[in-house]
């Protein structure tokens, strides 16, 4: 399905490759005044997190070097990652994802450029052997840096000092995962993943408004859907263009409102024209994962078949059908269809009947009933429980005390919205203050992937020596900031 048009799709996309911005960065502090001897280790530090290429400038001190010189190499994107290890590492992520490298430079002076790009504040270097009769002179470090955010057209913020430094970290975050397309993060996964794309192409709108990368985002996924047309959660763009063999419930149907945003505001009727059919593909594929009688979506209990959130224990059943209304309502924005309109009056009729606690003032999801701040979140992002109501459902949510907990800032965002959904704008105002500023008071440039402040070195894949420190899902706060959304009038 679509095979006809992908081809077309791919060359789009292709053409809307960005030029990359590039810049020579050099460290703040590190660089030694001696001669370092075996054994030795220094900490550079570049002042602020980037994402790039680095390189070394070496020569020696003594008598010609008869051995080479062997060193290792770790980039930090923060200084919590400095003294991590992989011993005993038996996380499920590959730990080839941690920026770690050893080199042996055979000829003195050198220039040695890295092959690799990393994302890093930091650069420790570790010299593990030399000869006896030598000793190593480090006279340069330098990256050269990429993004392909123009850091001249946001505008700066005028606010309190701590709303500014909140903005700044969540600009640095979305700038660096800005690349050839919009990573999810510059260390890991460096993929393109849907999820993040809508919330990085809602936080573009306000800040670098680099529409062109949107677009070019939006027919990569269009161009690499399967035979059925279900686009998938992430995809490749090296060595070629190729969709991941991940399919997510929510995340195709987020294709969806992220053209509605890219339409709303480029106004681009072509890629309207184009790319709508595929978007409303979305919605009939679901379809197929809802029972016709009652019109609740089945439970399902594969690992990842829907995300919502990193929380291991939530049961997503419920989640999983507020998220096909809220997506079927942004279809409803760009194509009117009076039954799609009915189907979504049935489901949020549906939802209420079978999962809506009216004693308690919450939502349940799954077999056991289980209620978690997520079902709450998104039953009002939906608009299955509005008003009075709605704002009870968070209110019984933050009373609930073994309610199933958020844990990324990508679930704290959909919080924070909801917050605002309901008017409780100083209380949203709140939550970014608290929660993304606790990352800034814990010395974050870029926003992590994820965030407990009860236990900033947790981790989902086992341990946080793997976690990503600059992730695209955070970057929010500038459009929370910036968007009016936290305006009382709004």
């Amino acid at each position: 399905m679509f095979e006809e048009k992908k081809t077309e799709w791919l060359r789009i996309a292709e053409s809307l490759k960005p030029t990359l911005h590039r810049e020579t960065v050099r460290p703040i502090s590190g660089i030694p005044d001696h001669a370092l001897m075996e054994n030795e280790s220094i900490i550079l530090d570049f002042g602020n997190h980037f994402v790039g290429h680095f390189t070394l400038k070496l020569s020696s001190q003594g008598s010609h070097p008869d051995a080479p010189v062997w060193l290792a190499v770790k980039f930090c994107e923060n200084a919590l990652e400095l003294n991590e290890t992989l011993d005993g590492y038996a996380g499920w992520i590959s730990k080839s994802w941690v920026q770690q490298e050893q080199v042996h430079i055979d000829v003195l002076p050198a220039v040695f450029p890295f092959p690799r790009r990393y994302a890093f504040r930091y650069v420790k270097i570790d010299i593990l052997a030399l000869s006896s009769k030598y000793q190593l002179v480090i006279e340069d470090a330098s990256a050269e840096v990429t993004t392909s955010a123009d850091d001249s057209v946001p505008v700066p913020l005028i606010s309190d000092e701590k709303d500014i430094a909140i903005d700044r970290a969540a600009l640095r975050t979305l700038r660096n995962c800005m690349q050839d397309f919009f990573e999810d993060g510059p260390k890991r996964d460096r993929r393109l993943w849907l999820g993040d794309l809508r919330l990085q192409a809602l936080t573009n709108s306000v800040t670098f408004q680099n529409y062109d990368l949107v677009k070019r985002c939006l027919y990569l996924f269009a161009a690499t859907a399967d035979k059925e047309g279900r686009i998938a959660a992430c995809l490749f763009t090296e060595p070629k263009v190729e969709a991941d063999d991940t399919f997510m419930f929510d995340y195709s149907l987020f294709f969806i409102p992220t053209l509605l945003q890219y339409i709303q505001a480029t106004g681009d009727q072509a890629a309207k024209n184009d790319l709508l059919p595929i978007a409303l593909h979305q919605l009939v594929l679901a379809d197929a994962q809802f029972d016709p009688e009652t019109q609740l979506i089945r439970d399902n209990d594969k690992l990842g078949w829907c995300f919502v959130d990193w929380a291991l224990p939530l049961n997503k059943q419920f989640c999983a059908q507020a998220i096909w209304i809220y997506c079927a309502q942004a279809a409803l924005q760009m194509k009117a269809d009076p039954l799609l309109k009915e189907k979504i009056l049935h489901r949020k009729e549906a939802a209420r009947k079978y999962w809506y606690d009216r004693e308690r003032y919450l939502f349940v999801s799954g077999v056991k009933r289980q209620i978690s701040w997520a079902s709450q979140v998104w039953a009002v992002l939906a608009g299955i429980v509005e008003g009075p109501d709605a704002v009870a459902c968070l209110d019984a949510a933050a009373d609930c005390p073994d309610i199933v907990p958020m844990v990324t800032p990508y679930m704290m965002h959909h919080y924070a919205e909801a917050l605002c959904r309901v008017s409780r704008k100083t209380q949203a105002r709140q939550v970014i203050r608290d929660y993304w500023g606790g990352m800034v008071e814990n010395g974050a440039d870029t926003y992590w992937e994820l965030y407990n402040p009860e236990n900033p070195d947790e981790s989902p894949y086992g341990s946080p020596v793997v976690n990503s420190f600059c992730h695209a899902w955070s970057c929010t706060p500038a459009w929370f900031l910036r968007s009016g959304i936290l305006e009382e009038n709004a």
